[in-house]
């Protein structure tokens, strides 16, 4: 694993206290959405190769040492497309503009962890969502950033979410409540109801998402912290297990591109086209993206890929599927970010 510094230890447990005093309170940008206070205390642990903040586990492979924060004054939010970086759990996401331009306009506060929209790939149609606002609870916006309604969910430690085409809304469970198994899915049906519980052959989920046939893929690790891939496939009841014909080191994205399901490699910093069949996934190419460190989420969009960078502190934007170095990084406030999707008014 690349894991820098005093962090160089996937097996065991591993302490790291960083802290940033930047201001407190709550602010207000000029448009009325609030601004959160910039301030944070990043204790992290590893157990095992999950990584822990402020005690609970994240979906990250790596935290960067030195947090950076910068003053915001947000604009007016006048675009019609933006693209949101989630920071840790509980404390905001950041609003952009990009290509318009790369600097924060905006922030949600509370909101945290993983996004996704009602999309595939691309950008999301006037909503997106949100499972790490607030434990138990999973929250849609109506872009650009109005917090519309809420989901119940019997889990505290939610990672990721994905919606297919017809409008049902995948949540994945990280950890279990008081620690326990983790790994489950739960599928709110036209994203609405209480949602029904899979159980998958994960211990940890990190990310998932859907094909264009209905067919929910998700990875993390088995209980032997190797890597998973696992796949519901449309009108079953039970996840089975994906090979891969390569071995990723560690769980990335689960994303459709048009083409192929993706996983990205937070570890390589590489997406994996893939071509599936029955429960095989075939890898068809590679894609390197120079500079990341550890995209802890990333979004496709036509000819770009977005990512939340936790270990850069940032959120980059590369070409898709070209690869290579970043074309643009955007600035603001970050805290650990750890999510990224997009969405239009």
């Amino acid at each position: 694993m690349n894991i820098p510094g005093l962090l160089k230890c996937a097996g065991t447990v591993v302490a790291l206290a960083v802290v940033s005093a930047c201001g407190s309170g709550l602010q207000q940008a000029q448009d009325g959405a609030p601004v959160a206070p910039s301030a944070a205390r990043l204790d992290a642990t590893y157990v095992g190769r999950t990584l822990f903040v402020r005690g609970r586990p994240v979906t990250a492979a790596r935290l960067n040492p030195l947090p950076r924060f910068t003053q915001l004054v947000p604009d007016k939010l006048k675009s019609k497309n933006y693209e949101y970086i989630f920071n840790d759990y509980g404390t905001y996401a950041g609003i952009f503009d990009y290509p318009k331009s790369t600097a924060m306009i905006g922030q949600i506060y509370g909101a945290g962890g993983q996004g996704c929209t009602n999309a595939l790939y691309g950008y999301g149609k006037k909503i997106f969502w949100n499972p790490g606002r607030s434990n138990d609870l999973i929250d849609e916006y109506k872009v650009p950033h109005k917090l519309f309604r809420t989901l119940p969910l019997d889990y505290t430690f939610t990672s990721s979410c994905a919606m297919d085409g017809s409008g049902d809304l995948a949540v994945g469970v990280l950890l279990g409540n008081d620690y326990g198994p983790g790994g489950q899915v739960v599928i709110f049906k036209n994203a609405s109801g209480t949602g029904t519980v899979y159980n998958t052959p994960l211990a940890r989920e990190y990310f998932d998402g859907y094909d264009p046939n209905g067919n929910l893929f998700a990875d993390g690790f088995a209980s032997s912290y190797s890597f998973a891939l696992v796949e519901l496939p449309k009108g079953s009841s039970k996840f089975v297990t994906v090979k891969t014909s390569n071995s990723p080191e560690f769980p990335g994205s689960v994303q459709w591109d048009g083409t192929y399901l993706t996983v990205f490699d937070q570890d390589t910093s590489e997406t994996y086209q893939y071509t599936v069949s029955g429960t095989t996934a075939t890898l068809k190419n590679t894609i390197q993206f120079s500079g990341a460190d550890d995209c802890a989420q990333t979004w496709i969009v036509p000819g770009l890929l977005y990512c939340a960078d936790a270990g850069n502190e940032d959120g980059e934007v590369f070409k898709y599927p070209a690869g290579g170095s970043p074309v643009a990084t955007f600035t603001g406030d970050f805290v650990l970010p750890l999510g990224v999707t997009a969405a239009k008014k």
